[in-house]
């Protein structure tokens, strides 16, 4: 059996002296689902205000997902950009303010770092500026502010992630690479590439042109239908002769009847998701699927709990060459349930049992898949237009009655 935990410590060598080595870099989870279903997140702003107001909650979170094997910390920052602080009537930015949000988020994210080896990365995502058409100079401006505070904290280096729009990305790449520090940038998008039609393979090559290190996709869509992008990436940054670290942090969720915009277009989103949650087995194969295609940093987005993160520590395990502490109280493949007291269960103790399993949902008049609303909207459409102040009755009510329609 492999050691629990590293025998060596690698003295916190940065993101790029880790992947240049061909090391394997696990990174962390997601958190605005695991905090919301905790009760520290709100649904539909999905804001991090929890890293001021709750911030035992967050330092939990990062603790298990470091104690399951994530080398790479991410600052709790998604959505934490000041026109996101402020938007549809959210109080975050006025009660509590963007740079108090972003500190905290740093100072808690380092705190848990340095109780292993891993890395803190400060985050940036898409913006209502950009999805309401502000120009170049004032999106930029949002992203700068949270990168004064990535700075002012020192993280190891930075990621732009979450974003439907390269044209966005890029800008969030090429503010980012003011710092110094080395940058990755994830798209949350599909095969079909970006919102406005961007090929995968093109998005990869504009991001690396812009600067970023590492390019992957995060979010929106699961790990088989991410992997498809990522090999659609690469084959991009082939043809255009280009070099660059591949990073994947796809969902938890199996989602193959989604459209072009992944799960949020899915009915489900996002209180009914639950019966489309991946299994830890599942995870191990998109890990070693992962690893195969040449990506290095590997991880996962919402829905991913440390239970999954350890699944990728564990299916890779041979090539890191230990198991994260985590595995303590699992083992490899169930085989703890030979300890079980029904002869039944013991006898599911083995990896061909799991790997084979065909998991049934309990839900005898539930469809098997589902038709998305996908209703075509993207940056410029008057639904996408954002404002400081709560969504109306009206507006509201307009939107039931497309709904409807």
């Amino acid at each position: 059996m492999l050691p629990i935990g590293k025998t060596t410590k690698q003295g916190k060598r940065g993101i790029l002296e880790r992947l240049d080595a061909g090391e394997i870099v696990i990174g962390d989870g997601g958190f605005v689902f695991a905090l919301e279903k905790r009760g520290y997140v709100k649904a539909g702003p999905w804001t991090p205000e929890a890293t001021v107001e709750h911030p035992e909650a967050v330092r939990q979170l990062h603790r298990e997902f470091l104690r399951a094997g994530s080398n790479v910390l991410q600052t709790f920052t998604f959505y934490a950009s000041e026109d996101k602080l402020e938007n549809r009537g959210n109080y975050v930015a006025e009660k509590i303010s963007c740079q108090k949000v972003n500190e905290a988020a740093c100072d808690i994210a380092r705190e848990v770092a340095n109780e292993g080896d891993a890395l803190v990365a400060g985050g940036v995502s898409q913006t209502p500026s950009y999805l309401s058409c502000k120009d170049k100079a004032e999106v930029k401006a949002a992203f700068r502010k949270q990168l004064d505070v990535f700075m002012k904290k020192n993280v190891d280096f930075l990621i732009a992630e979450y974003f439907e729009h390269v044209e966005e990305a890029v800008w969030a790449v090429e503010v980012l690479k003011e710092s110094g520090k080395p940058v990755a940038a994830t798209m949350c998008i599909g095969p079909e590439g970006d919102m406005h039609g961007v090929p995968p393979g093109q998005c990869a090559v504009q991001l690396v042109k812009a600067g970023a290190s590492i390019v992957g996709v995060n979010c929106h869509f699961d790990p088989d239908t991410s992997l498809e992008t990522m090999k659609l990436m690469k084959e991009g940054l082939q043809a255009a002769k280009l070099k660059a670290h591949l990073m994947s942090q796809p969902l938890a969720f199996h989602t193959p009847d989604c459209g072009k915009q992944g799960f949020i277009d899915l009915p489900e989103f996002p209180f009914g998701l639950e019966p489309r949650i991946v299994t830890r087995w599942d995870i191990q194969k998109y890990a070693r699927k992962a690893y195969d295609l040449g990506i290095r940093y590997i991880g996962g987005c919402c829905g991913f709990e440390p239970y999954h993160v350890r699944a990728i520590a564990e299916e890779l395990a041979p090539e890191r060459g230990f198991l994260p502490e985590a595995s303590e109280k699992h083992g490899s493949w169930g085989d703890g349930l030979s300890m079980h007291t029904k002869p039944w269960v013991r006898a599911r103790a083995r990896k061909e049992y799991w790997e084979n399993l065909k998991p049934a949902s309990g839900r005898p008049y539930c469809p098997s898949m589902s038709k998305p609303d996908g209703w075509g909207v993207t940056k410029g459409a008057r639904e996408l237009m954002q404002q400081k102040e709560a969504t109306s009755e009206q507006q509201l009510k307009e939107l039931f009655q497309k709904q409807k329609l």
